[in-house]
């Protein structure tokens, strides 16, 4: 699969099946939809990952998209084997050093994001019902969503493709609304204890002030 003599590294399904699983199984644990406008912005999410593992394992559709545009300029002799789709070597013509500067780049921030995602779902449940603004929230209004930023950034610098790059902008609009109607309710609930949380707490990146 990982060899250059693969001609085809491929229609491997069962990898496709088992990585959306594993990160619909984390996403659904650490964000667990209740609404229904909670429940259409993760099919939005879990579609984004079943794009991206359908292109690392399945078939690779913006390969297939640049050879065509660029044909024999494509940078790359073998453009279907795996070493290929990863088009940040083949874009700037790295080996193995920059493939593990790549990965262990973008699994660190992957983790973060986890990590993130978390111990926020950690704070919420352990609040029952009451305002958290310590850990995570200290920092952020929506530290669950930063962390499924990073992990979505992760994945975009570990295998970056056509549909997810254009899928990305499109979900932090999604999130961006979805937030803004969670903090309505929160307003609702907690009254003016959530209103000063949220003037001097920014929404998704930390030291940037203000309400969005």
């Amino acid at each position: 699969m990982h060899g250059e003599d693969v001609t085809y590294a491929y229609g491997f399904w069962f990898l496709v099946l088992v990585n959306v699983g594993l990160f619909a199984f984390f996403l659904l644990s650490f964000l667990t939809p209740v609404k229904k406008r909670e429940w259409r912005s993760m099919g939005a999410t879990l579609a984004f990952f079943v794009a991206l593992f359908t292109e690392m394992y399945g078939f690779p559709l913006t390969i297939y998209i640049l050879t065509g545009i660029l044909g024999s300029k494509y940078p790359a002799l073998n453009p279907f084997s795996h070493t290929s789709g990863h088009l940040w070597l083949v874009l700037f013509g790295g080996g193995a050093v920059m493939m593990t500067v790549i990965h262990l780049i973008s699994n660190g921030i992957a983790l973060c994001g986890f990590v993130i995602m978390w111990k926020g779902w950690k704070l919420i449940h352990g609040a029952k019902g009451t305002l958290v603004t310590q850990g995570p929230y200290a920092y952020v209004r929506h530290p669950q969503y930063s962390g499924l930023f990073l992990v979505m950034i992760s994945m975009l610098i570990q295998w970056p493709t056509i549909i997810t790059a254009l899928m990305f902008p499109v979900l932090l609009y999604v999130y961006y609304r979805l937030s803004k109607k969670e903090e309505s309710d929160m307003l609702t609930m907690f009254g003016d204890d959530y209103r000063r949380y949220l003037e001097k707490t920014p929404m998704f990146i930390p030291g940037r002030r203000g309400p969005t």
